[in-house]
């Protein structure tokens, strides 16, 4: 048969297809999530994220030392207190399990570690929202100094870059105000720019004891069924400041980062957030994927739509079971 056309001939041996592979992903990339919390000695599974703990301090840094040597040297934050009330004051003091694991970590690694952080009052609201609420409504205005004041502690305890996930509206510009006028004009700030309403972030919610205690995150987070409004999103984050902009969850959101690609200079980040985390793990473990091809094929199709950071709880498995990734 005469065909002078066959796109096969790409695909006919592992180095062919390496030299003409149009996506590729370093470890570089990837930035780790771990959950720190308060008390000492304290190393607890999450049962939906296989893999995955709770810390306390103490913990955290032996387990970020021992990652460390893997390879390991860009990790996120989150933080997991009891210490919870209608303010939100846990966030911003010194007993914060986030502030003195970021201490720690900056003395025993310096700029050998890049430390983000999450700046969210989920986990320190008695309500479990991630603003403050005020006659029964969740406060915008009065949620950002609180925010601001949370961004600003972080920073001054040696974050290298703050993430701020509430959604509230002005938050970014907030911020960036606050960091500022304290001369803090280093810290990158990473906005979860268009951060979904999603089921899929269950297993999260569990780490982080941050589930809503009365109703749900609607009212501040994005519509699932909207697309052009991430880009109104994307605006307003660069204008206010953002040096980072991120869509969560990854998955099911691929044309928003797509989108975003197409419509910034900034770095756009992922968040290959539990529950995608939890379904390869699931699938993996029941037979029915190869746990590596799923991470590549996941972790690829995000890199393709046009992330250039993904946040992901794959990194340590990835590293200690020296998956090549590209």
């Amino acid at each position: 048969m005469e065909m002078s056309n066959r796109p096969r001939r790409f695909r006919r041996t592992p180095l062919i297809r390496e030299l003409v592979a149009q996506t590729k992903i370093s470890t570089d990339q990837l930035i780790q999530p771990y959950f720190v919390t308060d008390g000492e000695g304290v190393k607890v599974e999450i049962g939906g994220m296989p893999g995955i703990y709770r810390e306390s301090v103490d913990s955290l840094v032996k387990s970020i030392e021992e990652d460390y040597k893997l390879g390991l040297n860009k990790i996120m934050l989150f933080g997991v207190t009891e210490r919870k009330d209608a303010m939100a004051a846990g966030a911003a003091d010194d007993k914060n399990p986030v502030v003195l694991a970021i201490r720690k970590l900056k003395d025993r690694f310096g700029e050998d570690l890049f430390v983000s952080a999450d700046v969210c009052l989920c986990a320190y609201t008695d309500t479990g929202h991630c603003g403050v609420t005020v006659d029964g409504e969740i406060d915008n205005d009065t949620s950002l100094p609180i925010l601001a004041r949370m961004a600003l502690v972080l920073a001054q305890s040696g974050c290298d870059c703050v993430g701020p996930s509430d959604m509230m509206d002005g938050r970014v510009g907030a911020i960036r105000e606050t960091l500022e006028a304290h001369d803090l004009t280093g810290t990158i700030i990473m906005a979860y720019t268009a951060k979904y309403a999603s089921s899929y972030y269950g297993p999260f919610r569990e780490a982080a004891a941050s589930a809503p205690g009365k109703g749900d995150r609607k009212g501040y987070q994005m519509d699932f069924r909207n697309r052009t409004e991430a880009l109104r999103e994307l605006m307003l984050d660069e204008e206010e400041g953002a040096d980072i902009v991120m869509v969560k969850p990854a998955l099911a959101y691929l044309d928003i980062i797509s989108d975003f690609q197409r419509n910034t200079e900034l770095p756009i980040a992922a968040y290959n957030v539990s529950g995608e985390y939890a379904a390869v793990k699931l699938m993996a473990r029941s037979g029915q994927a190869d746990e590596k091809s799923l991470v590549l094929e996941n972790l690829t199709a995000i890199r393709r739509a046009g992330a250039s950071i993904i946040l992901t709880y794959h990194l340590r498995d990835i590293l200690k079971n020296e998956w090549r990734l590209s």
